[in-house]
Parts: structure tokens; C-alpha cells; sequence
């Protein structure tokens, strides 16, 4: 399925470097070097963390594993990587580079991180490292100028980039039908996740963010990480959030499923999931994303009208908040090698940021979408305890059906979430195309 990438690759390469050279021309550097960083330390331990790569450094090369290596870019030169490789019997070397990308890239094989810091260029630098590099001798001195060029244009993902997504999208499918065959057979939030993972063919570390995995009430909490080790003694409903990984680059998906003999909360995930499909098919370049943001809200009260849970229109139900009480998030967000991808709030490649609208204060994305940005869709119901007290308590009381939504609360919640390429014509699902591969 990533047998193009060696084809894909070069082009993606050569965007990435031209992107470099406009951004370091602000200052103007004579180099960017870019520290993949180092796992850091444990309190009061001689243990670290798992290691996770600098972002800056995955979007140049596929390397996830290089602790301490760096890429050198000077504007008209080939990119050096100077490749950390110790001698060490206590765990395991990572391999020197091989595949596709290697003959792009001058190689400088090392044995530490020091000596890797001392094969870096003496000139005028923007250095893109974690705190950590500092301890090494460099210190990171990222100017905001050349961030703001390098992040407004990592929006927009090259065809290398949306194949490694679409990838993501393929190894988190097959683990989400996993998942919910687990629930199905009745196993705890534990075992419902070691299916996910052993579908999935990477442990938790490997995954981009810590997978969400509520049965029944849990499904309320928008970040239940828990994972009781015993099964309910009814499975009456699952929201996994759960995605993966593919040569640094993530996915992000949620589903929502109904237990046996829960017809009603069936038919609402349905309205939400004819809901979340009518969102996606808005995905076109020149979309404002919070004006889609605030459509899903008049969208989502429609829904509870239909289901009988609030008495007042849908215009009404939005403009007084009571919607915010069942959809409290934002629509999604920008995604790629990062979850929550960066420049999400940019105003242009120069920086400044694009405020929220009123009355939605988590909102993580208010740009126009363009063609090559992702972006995910993930509406939301629940029945939170502690918001719907707020609404019993306001002046809005007697417009909800607290019976309906009481008889709800035992069901948690519902979101429903796909990652979607905006292009220059109809949206790419890579979501709801991967579940098609995975029957």
C-alpha cells in the first residue's frame, strides 16, 4: 500500500526545503538545524520516558527512532543527517538509515549526542530542537518569524504526507473493528484496548495520544482514560477514541457503538452519524471552519429536537447555550504529525491569530480550510452530570425533557470522528475509506 513513497517522496522533500530557505530568508540564517531530541528523565530516576521526535524533524524524514541526531538544511546544499548511533549493550541501536529517503540526504554516522552537536555548522543558525538539546551545547533559539513560516505551510500536507495518512487511517480501522468486536463479546475497557492494540500492531507508546475507551457512563467524560479492568454487568454502549501511527504521522478516530436491546441510543448515534457525514461534506476549500463549527451546533439541535430532548427550536437552543451543554468541544482541529496540528489559529504565514467566535471557547481551528489541509470531524452528544446540573439550575429548565435525558445518562455520550483531506473538489474521507477496506 506505501509502495509509492519512494516516487512521492522527493517532490514532498523538495517543498519541505523550499518552505526552509523562505523562512530562513526572514532573518535571514545561513542554516536551520533541527534536534530530534531526546527522551527525557523520570523524577528521581535513572529511567526515561518513551522518546517521541521532534515534529519538525519527521516532517523532513521518516525517522522515529534517531535520539539525538540532527538534520542540518543550508539553502542550496544537500540536507545532511548527522545520525546518532552509540555503542551501547543495554539496549537496543537503532539501525543505521536505509529505505527510500537515504540518498537525499548527506549521512554522518555518530556514536553520541555530543559528537553529533559537534558536526554542526558554526554560522548564523535557527536551531528547532526540544528544551533538551540544551544540554548538549545547543541551545534552541526558535524565532517566531521562521515558526510561523514553517507551521503555516506544514497545513497544507503534500501527497507523501497524505499517503503516510491515509496508512494511519488503514492501521486504525482495522484496530477500531477490533475494538469493537471486543465490546460486542463482552470484554472490560482493558481488554476492549489490548484488542485495539494487538490490531492495531502497535503498543501504547507508539500510538499518537492515549486511546479513550468508555463503556456505559464512562462515555461522558470527553477524556476517560481509565480503563476499569472488569466488564460492566451490561454493555450498554462503547465511544472508543482511539488512532495510530505511520512513519510519525497520526490518525485520529472515534466511534460509537450500541450495546443489545438499546434501540433508542442506536437511532441517535444514527441522526448524529447522517449529522457528522452532512459536516464532512462541507470540507471544501474557502469553508470557514468555525462558520462550520457553529452550523454543526444549529445541526446537533435539530437532533435533539428529533429526539425529543429539548422542547425549544433549534436556533433558540443554540443562541441561549443549551446546546454547548450537550456539545461542549469544538468540531475538530488540524491533524497530521501532530494530534492537534500546528497554525490551526494562524492568520498568514507571518503569524498573528484568528480569535475564536464568541461563546466557543474550545474551539481548536479558525482558519479557512485550503486545498491540502486535514482536518477532523467529530461532533458530539453527551450527557455530562455536571453540565446538565448547570442547565436543571438555569432559566432554560423547562425547555428539556429531563426524563428523556436522565433515561440518556446511562449511555454516556456519542462522538463520531474522521479525518478529512480538503482538496480542490469534493472532501477525501481517509476515515470512512479505510473502514471500507476493512469490511
Amino acid at each position: 500500500m506505501l509502495a509509492n513513497l519512494a516516487s512521492l517522496y522527493p517532490r514532498h522533500l523538495d517543498t519541505v526545503r523550499g518552505h526552509a530557505d523562505q523562512a530562513l530568508a526572514l532573518a535571514p540564517f545561513e542554516h536551520l538545524l533541527i534536534g530530534a531530541g531526546s527522551p527525557p528523565g523520570k523524577f528521581l530516576d535513572d529511567q526515561d520516558y518513551p522518546f517521541i521526535a521532534n515534529p519538525h524533524f519527521k516532517h523532513w524524514l521518516p525517522l522515529t527512532d534517531a535520539p539525538g541526531s540532527w538534520i542540518v538544511h543550508t539553502p542550496g546544499t544537500k540536507p545532511r543527517l548527522i545520525f546518532v548511533q552509540p555503542r551501547d549493550y543495554w539496549h537496543v541501536v537503532p539501525q543505521a538509515p536505509h529505505g527510500y529517503w537515504v540518498e537525499h540526504f548527506d549521512i554522518v554516522i555518530v556514536r553520541s549526542a555530543a559528537e553529533a552537536v559537534a558536526q554542526l555548522p558554526k554560522g548564523r543558525s535557527a536551531v528547532l530542537a526540544p528544551a533538551g538539546a540544551a544540554s548538549d551545547g545547543v541551545t534552541a533559539n526558535p524565532p517566531q518569524a521562521v515558526l510561523d513560516c514553517l507551521h503555516w505551510y506544514r497545513s497544507c500536507k503534500t501527497p507523501y504526507e497524505l499517503a503516510l495518512m491515509r496508512e494511519a487511517n488503514r492501521i486504525g480501522a482495522r484496530a477500531h473493528r477490533a475494538a469493537e468486536a471486543a465490546f460486542r463479546a463482552g470484554e472490560s475497557e482493558f481488554g476492549i484496548h489490548l484488542a485495539y492494540l494487538a490490531a492495531a500492531r502497535q503498543i501504547d507508546a507508539e500510538l499518537p495520544y492515549a486511546s479513550i475507551v468508555g463503556l456505559n457512563q464512562h462515555g461522558a467524560v470527553l477524556h476517560y482514560t481509565h480503563f476499569d479492568r472488569l466488564p460492566p454487568t451490561a454493555h450498554r454502549s462503547l465511544l472508543i477514541d482511539a488512532g495510530a501511527s505511520c512513519a510519525g504521522y497520526a490518525s485520529d478516530i472515534t466511534r460509537t457503538y450500541a450495546g443489545a436491546g438499546a434501540g433508542e441510543f442506536q437511532a441517535l448515534i444514527d441522526s448524529m452519524d447522517a449529522a457528522q457525514q452532512g459536516f464532512v461534506a462541507k470540507v471544501r476549500a474557502g469553508q470557514s471552519y468555525p462558520e462550520l463549527h457553529v452550523h454543526a451546533h444549529h445541526v446537533i439541535a435539530g437532533v435533539l429536537r428529533e429526539h425529543g430532548l429539548i422542547r425549544m427550536s433549534a436556533e433558540g437552543a443554540v443562541e441561549s447555550g443549551v446546546t454547548s451543554t450537550f456539545f461542549p468541544h469544538g468540531l475538530g482541529h488540524p491533524i497530521g504529525l501532530q494530534v492537534h496540528d500546528v497554525a490551526g489559529f494562524q492568520q498568514s504565514e507571518r503569524g498573528g491569530s484568528i480569535p475564536r467566535p464568541a461563546g466557543h471557547p474550545y474551539l481548536r481551528m479558525t482558519r479557512v480550510l485550503e486545498a491540502g489541509m486535514v482536518v477532523t470531524i467529530e461532533p458530539g452528544l453527551y450527557f455530562i452530570d455536571m453540565l446538565l446540573q448547570d442547565l436543571r439550575d438555569g432559566p432554560f429548565n423547562s425547555e428539556i425533557d429531563w426524563t428523556k435525558v436522565d433515561h440518556f445518562r446511562q449511555y454516556g455520550g456519542i462522538r463520531i470522528e474522521d479525518d478529512v483531506a480538503c482538496t480542490d473538489g469534493a472532501p477525501e474521507n481517509l476515515t470512512r475509506d479505510a473502514f471500507a477496506q476493512h469490511g
